[in-house]
């Protein structure tokens, strides 16, 4: 599955900054499926890029249930960004989807560099302004596109999502209910029928 375009902050960030960084000073760690990268509720100890693997970020309700909000694929970054960078506690899970392996660089480390190096802060700050901004296109998205519409541009991105993610973390994702979003699948491969 190809991440082009999925995380649109990409286009916005110094990606090569962040790959040197974590492949020549980070540590490569090897995550199984389900195995968490970072645990709500504690200080996230990396920032990392994915050499690979997928993982998604998982939130959660009050009554416990999981939401998917996030997802990061091989060549991409994952990171409690930026409150590991800061030492606060993480309000998302970030577990791994299928079996990973991640350069990682200390967060910690990170955060004490950065208040002393101008330009690591310059590209932090630059990289929390990407983050915000494909956030709140998402947010939007929930408001200005049909469920059908958000379904649609996924699968026209990652056709073979299906065989990657659940049901349930697809519906999630999309914030449908599973039930509609098979609707949504049985409709679409009706037209493609015809």
């Amino acid at each position: 599955m190809s991440s082009s375009n999925f995380n649109t902050y990409y286009e916005n960030i110094d990606t090569d900054f962040w790959r040197n960084l974590c492949v020549e000073k980070g540590v490569l760690r090897h995550y199984e499926k389900g195995e968490l990268f970072v645990t709500r509720g504690e200080i996230a100890k990396y920032v990392g890029y994915i050499k690979s693997g997928i993982l998604k970020y998982i939130a959660y309700a009050a009554d416990g249930t999981e939401s998917v909000v996030g997802l990061e694929f091989a060549g991409e970054f994952v990171a409690d960004f930026p409150f590991s960078l800061y030492g606060k506690k993480s309000r998302v899970s970030i577990e791994a989807v299928t079996p990973c392996d991640i350069y990682c660089i200390s967060a910690r480390d990170i955060g004490r560099r950065m208040k002393s190096e101008e330009e690591l802060y310059h590209i932090i700050s630059e990289t929390s302004n990407a983050l915000f901004n494909t956030v709140y296109d998402r947010y939007i998205n929930l408001y200005v596109k049909s469920a059908k519409e958000r379904y649609d541009e996924l699968v026209n991105k990652y056709e073979d999502i299906f065989s990657i993610f659940s049901l349930k973390d697809i519906a999630s994702f999309l914030n449908i209910t599973p039930t509609y979003l098979s609707r949504l699948r049985n409709a679409k491969h009706s037209r493609v029928g015809l």
